[in-house]
């Protein structure tokens, strides 16, 4: 996170190690993503954080991508959230809370769904709302949000804009896309989110990933259903050579 500016970041492993017991059942795990903190290490050796743990709060926090210890960071994260930055210490405000994305399941290389951010959500949720008389605040980007699409289609239409030396003079600005194509194999995030989106956006749904289905999806049927990301662009092309 460092990269995008922000100056005191630390990974939930690294916080993590910082705090003797916050994980009761570390001793009995035969694997660890923790950044172990060696304490008797002579300090000149070692690279500590660049604030004190134990005395600032954290300020805020971003999910970034799918957690590996799932029982360790709920634990660890409801800590945070509930004492308002600091683990340990009475309940406080919550501090912010992100997730990049909001996938229920997505396809890897095991034949069923595997379980993805959007499910580590729900399981964070549903156990801090259960241990804190306050629901759990948090925002989250990624598809299905509609401002991804709206992001995609800025940047498009800059590019197409600024790349190509087109006379927009007959516009009154940029003359925007007529359409943009969304390929994806995930009704509830890819074809909802170009839906909710709206205009310009297509959406193409195929066969390839969690969906299966013979028939479009009942909920959010996509424009086309395609059986392959190759037959979605050859439709494409073929769409855009003859308008």
């Amino acid at each position: 996170m460092s990269e995008y500016g922000f100056r005191k970041v630390l990974s939930l492993d690294k916080y993590a190690s910082f705090f003797d017991n916050i994980d009761p059942v570390s001793q009995y795990k035969t694997w660890t993503t923790k950044e172990i903190v060696d304490r008797s290490a002579d300090p000149s050796m070692h690279v500590g954080p660049r604030y004190n743990v134990y005395s600032e709060t954290v300020k805020a926090v971003f999910i970034v991508s799918d957690p590996v210890d799932w029982g360790r960071d709920i634990q660890v994260l409801c800590d945070v959230l509930r004492s308002g930055g600091l683990p340990g210490r009475g309940n406080g405000c919550q501090p912010p809370l992100y997730f990049a994305a909001d996938d229920l399941e997505y396809q890897a290389a095991f034949p069923s769904e595997r379980l993805g951010m959007g499910a580590f959500r729900i399981a964070l949720e549903s156990v801090y709302n259960r241990i804190h008389q306050e629901t759990l605040k948090y925002v989250s980007f990624g598809k299905p949000n509609p401002s991804v699409f709206k992001n995609a289609e800025e940047v498009l239409n800059q590019l197409q804009y600024s790349n190509h030396n087109i006379n927009f003079k007959h516009c009154e600005g940029p003359c925007p896309l007529k359409t943009l194509y969304m390929i994806g194999d995930n009704p509830l995030v890819d074809v909802k989110g170009s839906r909710l989106a709206g205009q310009p956006w297509f959406s193409i749904l195929t066969r390839t990933g969690v969906f299966r289905g013979e028939n479009n999806h009942p909920e959010y049927p996509a424009d086309l259903v395609v059986d392959s990301v190759e037959e979605a662009v050859d439709f494409i092309l073929e769409r855009e050579r003859n308008p």
